[in-house]
């Protein structure tokens, strides 16, 4: 790819916190429910002309609907591991799920709203775990191993920001 092609991580890569206790909890817990709102704020004033714009492989509407998709996901595996042991998830082609045609060609209004109301839950639910419900596992398959949820957090944390550095790469790129 050419220098001015997007980089793969133009946050950087996922690098997994040293140490997660109480601090780290409630510091990423704020920034799981200030998710939402730093999503808005990379769209904001984007037209749906520039919402279709690419970044790599995707646009930034099928972004913010994968973001959406995402996190409905992990919130439902974070609901398996407190009520099961160890439950297998389901993992699913995020790559075919954004060629639907709803992750290419809808607004992107209803998924802001969910990303609005899930991540307000999620972050509520999170804040008022133990730090042994916080220990509980799902079984990722294309992992092969057992996640705890205080090592998921973390990476969704991370998601939101990889994706809205994405679309930020997109705006100063094109000078929007």
């Amino acid at each position: 790819m050419s220098n001015n092609a997007p980089p793969l991580f133009p946050s950087g890569e996922y690098v997994a916190p040293g140490h997660y206790g109480p601090n780290e909890k409630m510091v990423l817990v704020s920034e799981l429910r200030d998710c939402p709102t730093r999503v808005r704020d990379a769209i904001q004033g984007l037209t749906d002309e520039q919402l279709d714009t690419r970044y790599r492989n995707w646009s930034i509407r099928q972004i913010v609907h994968h973001l959406a998709d995402s996190h409905m996901n992990a919130y439902i595996r974070f609901k398996w591991a407190l009520t099961e042991n160890s439950p297998r998830i389901k993992s699913y082609d995020e790559t075919k799920w954004s060629e639907i045609v709803d992750a290419r060609q809808a607004p992107i209004g209803p998924s802001l709203m969910l990303l609005d109301g899930l991540h307000a839950r999620w972050a509520w639910l999170i804040e008022n775990l133990t730090d042994e419900e916080m220990s509980s596992t799902f079984f990722h398959p294309e992992l092969d191993d057992n996640v705890a949820l205080h090592q998921s957090l973390p990476i969704y944390v991370w998601h939101t920001g990889h994706h809205v550095a994405q679309i930020l790469w997109i705006r100063s790129a094109k000078e929007w």
